[in-house]
């Protein structure tokens, strides 16, 4: 059971944000100065409901098979009692992998009924180890502390753990090889994650990116890498081993070397709006037909249309349309 675009991508892997909001004021993602005290949020009616979700959720498995699910914002933990959302979730046949990307400052008081509920993994962010760094990137004066009880509770818990660091040059570049040690010594694969130009508020300029190259080369000279192959076809991350070991890391580098070619991702916004890329001026309103009425079979013929006319590959495009202005933001639909 597949569905193919236009060039020739299977449907395999939805993400679905369940709110735009978050506890977090990241400048790269939800800069404080925009989304300040007076910024208007999505209201509780215009959020697909958790029955809404899991019935587009059933529809996608229908149309194309999907194996792989994950929860994103905003925050997600910031969404009233999510687990009951993961358990309906999981009860869908076939659905072999429910994962969540969160911030982990929550996840103390959410990941044992997580786990419960049928979440499989979590991926946590962190872009530095040094608590001022971090108080900074977050906006909130949060203290990374916080965030490492979270890893601790969802290890506790049972799920499983990856860690994603968001790297600018000049900003926290030289805290790649603390991250990687450390991380490395707790067992947890990292994911280095190129600056993107995702939304039109954060001021990204292509100055400001760590390239995956050198990235390989700050880690590489303290501890060599292997490259491996990737887990399956389509995988984010490019693949790496420190050499003579089974330690891996990760690099998702959609700015210097895109993988548009093998992008299998669909997201569905909190207020159902489906988006096919994650650079998308616009996504295509599945929460109006579905409101009004519609059938199973004419909302399968809507994703099926959607997918099969999907052209998307801003990242290998992105010098011609760096400076559109009409980018979802990144908190609307998740990474």
């Amino acid at each position: 059971m597949n569905v193919w675009d236009q060039l020739q991508r299977p449907l395999r892997d939805l993400r679905i944000s369940v709110t735009d909001r978050c506890n977090f004021r990241c400048h790269y993602c939800m800069p404080a100065d925009i989304f300040g005290p007076d910024y208007v949020f999505l209201k509780k009616n215009m959020l697909l409901s958790f029955e809404e979700i899991t019935r587009l959720a059933q529809l996608f498995q229908d149309t194309s098979g999907i194996k792989k699910i994950r929860i994103t914002g905003g925050e997600p933990l910031m969404r009233r009692d999510l687990p009951s959302l993961i358990e309906m979730l999981a009860s869908i046949d076939d659905i072999e992998d429910i994962a969540m990307t969160t911030n982990g400052s929550l996840l103390p008081k959410y990941a044992q009924r997580l786990k419960a509920a049928g979440l499989n993994r979590v991926t946590i962010s962190l872009d530095t180890l040094d608590d001022e760094r971090f108080k900074k990137i977050n906006g909130r004066d949060v203290s990374v502390d916080t965030v490492l009880k979270g890893v601790d509770a969802a290890r506790e818990a049972g799920l499983g753990i990856k860690m994603n660091m968001v790297v600018q040059k000049g900003v926290n570049d030289q805290d790649i090889v603390p991250m990687a040690k450390y991380f490395r010594e707790q067992g947890i694969i990292i994911r280095f994650i190129e600056y993107m130009d995702v939304g039109n508020s954060n001021g990204w300029k292509m100055d400001d990116v760590f390239s995956k190259s050198a990235i390989i080369e700050r880690i590489n000279k303290e501890m060599p890498l292997d490259a491996i192959k990737p887990n399956y076809k389509g995988e984010v991350a490019t693949r790496y081993r420190y050499k003579g070991s089974d330690d891996e890391i990760g690099i998702i580098s959609s700015v210097t070397d895109a993988f548009c070619s093998s992008c299998n991702r669909a997201r569905l916004s909190a207020e159902g709006k489906l988006f096919t890329c994650l650079f998308s001026s616009k996504g295509h309103d599945l929460r109006g037909p579905m409101r009004n009425g519609a059938t199973d079979d004419e909302m399968k013929e809507i994703i099926k249309g959607i997918w099969t006319n999907r052209k998307d590959r801003y990242s290998e495009e992105r010098t011609a349309h760096t400076k559109r202005k009409s980018k979802v933001e990144m908190s609307h639909i998740g990474g």
